[in-house]
């Protein structure tokens, strides 16, 4: 990863800065700030309504990202592509779209006990509505998925299963092709909430066979305020609009309206274009680098500093030691999280300390918070070295 830092202009105007927060959001490439600007200075117009040539180019740029989406993901179409505006707009669409019409009071919705509460409530909140159960896979000792009560919380009743791909808090990596094609035995649906493993460019539709999945594009080094939602074409038809207005209609009068096919009916109003193309941006440039060497990277750093942490005495690991992992939180004995991210911002490393919007993840760790870091591309060994030494120095404060 030589000489990717010096692409994040952020890093230029912070060069003591060690970024150490990429679970909850990606610094952003020059490429892909220049790709932005580059659309409103020089070829902003809306899409999908004007017929003037600047309105065409707009309608060109937005459409080609819905195809480069879709290479990226190695989807069957582009039609499969549905913009939103993150990873929370995604799960929310098949929420409200997909699910809420085919759920029925006694019905099942099944979730895994890690999940961010973008991919909880959505279905906590449904199944209260349709007076149907949701329920919750639970973990093992190890931070895993406990497969033997997953495959017993299988049958026809469950009508979707919602699962993370990599936890935003123990870095655990679920087997996600396993238990799509164990729910598929059962012709149950599958979500997959992709926010933390977007970025790596390993995501294979055709492959794995997934329902849905969701991401966001703040974190694969895009924009904030853009994100995606696969669907398989099986389901596409079945999803009905849930945002009513502009440019996803065939066909309006005060009596009554037809709306387009998918996936237009499912984008009203204007996109963020900007941020479409900003996505498409990041794309190209994850595409530079062999597949699965971004993920290598983040991982075999995250493997330093797990083994690094470990020799702090009172340090606690959450999450799988014996699996690699590009997402780490842990606890120090008597110290607030909070109180280390403080101590660590004033030695210039940004961390993340709290619940990660998994609350009911953290009651089930025993602790109302965690300190958490997260690896991408453009981090490196000197980082994790300042990170323990810093750590060091609060352990004797407090000590």
């Amino acid at each position: 990863m030589d000489g990717v830092k010096a692409q994040f202009p952020l890093f230029q105007h912070h060069p003591e800065l060690v970024y150490l927060d990429n679970a909850a959001t990606t610094q952003k490439p020059q490429a892909v700030i220049d790709g932005i600007s580059t659309f409103y200075e020089k070829s902003n117009a809306n899409i999908h309504r004007g017929i003037y040539r600047l309105a065409a180019e707009a309608d060109q740029q937005y459409e080609a990202v819905r195809q480069k989406v879709a290479s990226f993901l190695h989807a069957p179409d582009a039609q499969h592509i549905i913009f939103t505006s993150g990873t929370t707009a995604s799960i929310n669409l098949v929420a409200q779209s997909f699910l809420a019409n085919r759920l029925q009071p006694g019905d099942e919705v099944l979730i895994s006990a890690m999940e961010h509460h973008a991919n909880l409530i959505p279905w906590q909140q449904l199944c209260r509505l349709k007076n149907a159960r949701l329920r919750i896979i639970p973990l093992t000792k190890d931070f895993q998925l406990d497969m033997k009560a997953f495959r017993e919380m299988l049958h026809p009743r469950v009508k979707l299963l919602a699962v993370t791909h990599i936890s935003n808090v123990l870095g655990t990596h679920n087997p996600v092709q396993e238990m799509i094609s164990m729910a598929h035995k059962q012709e149950i649906p599958v979500l997959l909430d992709a926010a933390q493993s977007a970025v790596y460019g390993e995501l294979d539709m055709q492959q794995l066979e997934v329902d849905f999945c969701a991401f966001s594009a703040h974190k694969m080094l895009g924009p904030t305020g853009v994100g995606v939602l696969y669907a398989r074409e099986k389901w596409l038809a079945e999803m009905q609009p849930v945002v009513f207005g502009g440019d996803m209609i065939k066909a309006v009068s005060f009596e009554e309206s037809t709306f387009a096919e998918a996936p237009r009916r499912l984008e009203a109003g204007t996109a963020n274009i900007a941020g479409v193309i900003g996505l498409g941006h990041a794309i190209d440039f994850l595409n530079q680098f062999e597949k699965g060497k971004i993920r290598r990277h983040a991982e075999a750093l995250g493997q330093i500093a797990q083994e690094k942490l470990l020799t702090i005495n009172g340090l606690q690991i959450m999450g799988p030691q014996e699996q690699a992992k590009a997402v780490i939180s842990f606890c120090m004995k008597s110290i607030h999280p909070h109180d280390i991210a403080t101590f660590l911002d004033d030695a210039g490393i940004a961390i993340r300390a709290g619940h990660h919007c998994a609350q009911p993840l953290m009651a089930w760790l025993g602790v109302a918070a965690t300190s958490r870091i997260s690896f991408s591309l453009y981090n490196e060994a000197s980082d994790i070295d300042r990170l323990i030494a810093a750590l060091k120095e609060i352990h004797r404060f407090f000590a």
